[in-house]
């Protein structure tokens, strides 16, 4: 039953992206990434402080890392959900799972810890079938720059994920890792907004003035992305591993709702078709990701044990 809260934590990512897609003639993407991550880090500030957690981290590095790959993965994601429809800029981010397991097997791979996985290589392309399938109809040609930067944002991240994995690993709570990607996201997507006023084209504004509908919608971008990671990674600390990372895609079928209500989206038989592809062909790659897990974590206590034999070994010498 824990993995249901990443059914709750992708219901929440989708009105984040309602409220993205609505907002995007007021402000700038890095305006909207930087209010989200303020928003979400002055709402950690107070969970921090309600909890009596810590500040004090020994991962600087690994945090500041995590940070700007996540914002630059959000900056792109909310940039390809203004020029496309919503479900689709969704289900390319949503990709994010198959690049992890492709990472994985390359890692493991080349430093021969696992064989050639076909079905791995299958699921792989086939993802990319229902990436041409998804974005032939559902796009125009000058939305291919949107769709490519879409794809981006999955494989950042995925990037972004393995470092919380590795955060995690280190023995980071979640509401550390959430608050300094906020504070993190929040510097980095400031820069971009100065940036991106004196641009070639820009108007010389960094930051637009707020009315009570933008400034609304800025709280529920920012209050649902804090509050759905939170419960993303509660699920994954409680539930089952592969159960919630395949509810993930439940994403795809909110953020279809939403468009078709409000947008009136249409994306065709063969948009469909290309995104239950890519939800199959998701669900695949968890399986080749929770099994090289547990036979990682069998390596280690195999090692474990094997130095622990030795050193029993010389005390009985």
């Amino acid at each position: 039953m824990q993995s249901l809260w990443m059914i709750f934590a992708a219901f929440l990512f989708s009105v984040m992206g309602v409220c993205v897609k609505l907002l995007s003639n007021t402000y700038s993407t890095p305006e909207i990434v930087m209010y989200r991550s303020l928003i979400g880090a002055v709402f950690m500030l107070f969970v921090v402080l309600g909890r009596k957690g810590s500040f004090r981290t020994r991962f600087f590095w690994q945090h500041l890392w995590r940070g700007v790959i996540g914002v630059t993965a959000h900056g792109l994601w909310f940039y390809a959900m203004v020029f496309l429809p919503l479900a689709t800029a969704v289900t390319l981010n949503y990709m994010s799972p198959i690049w992890i397991a492709a990472f994985l097997f390359m890692i493991g791979f080349f430093r021969r810890r696992v064989g050639f996985e076909w079905r791995l290589v299958f699921a792989i392309v086939a993802s990319f079938v229902g990436v041409a399938l998804l974005l032939r109809p559902t796009i125009h040609a000058e939305q291919w720059i949107a769709g490519l930067v879409g794809l981006a944002s999955g494989i950042l991240a995925a990037l972004a994920y393995l470092q919380v994995r590795r955060l995690g690993e280190l023995g980071e709570p979640e509401y550390r890792v959430v608050f300094y990607f906020c504070v993190i996201g929040t510097i980095c997507a400031a820069l971009a907004c100065v940036v991106n006023a004196y641009l070639p084209g820009g108007d010389g504004i960094i930051w637009h003035t707020h009315d009570g509908y933008g400034f609304f919608l800025l709280v529920i971008i920012g209050v649902t992305a804090a509050v759905a990671q939170i419960a993303m990674t509660r699920a994954y600390h409680l539930g089952k591993t592969l159960v919630t990372a395949n509810l993930q895609y439940t994403g795809i079928v909110f953020s279809s709702v939403w468009g078709i209500l409000i947008w009136d989206d249409r994306l065709g038989f063969y948009g469909w078709l290309g995104m239950i592809i890519i939800m199959g062909s998701g669900v695949a790659t968890t399986f080749f990701d929770v099994r090289h897990r547990m036979t990682t974590t069998s390596a280690v206590f195999q090692k474990a044990r094997q130095r622990l034999s030795r050193t029993a070994a010389g005390k009985e010498d």
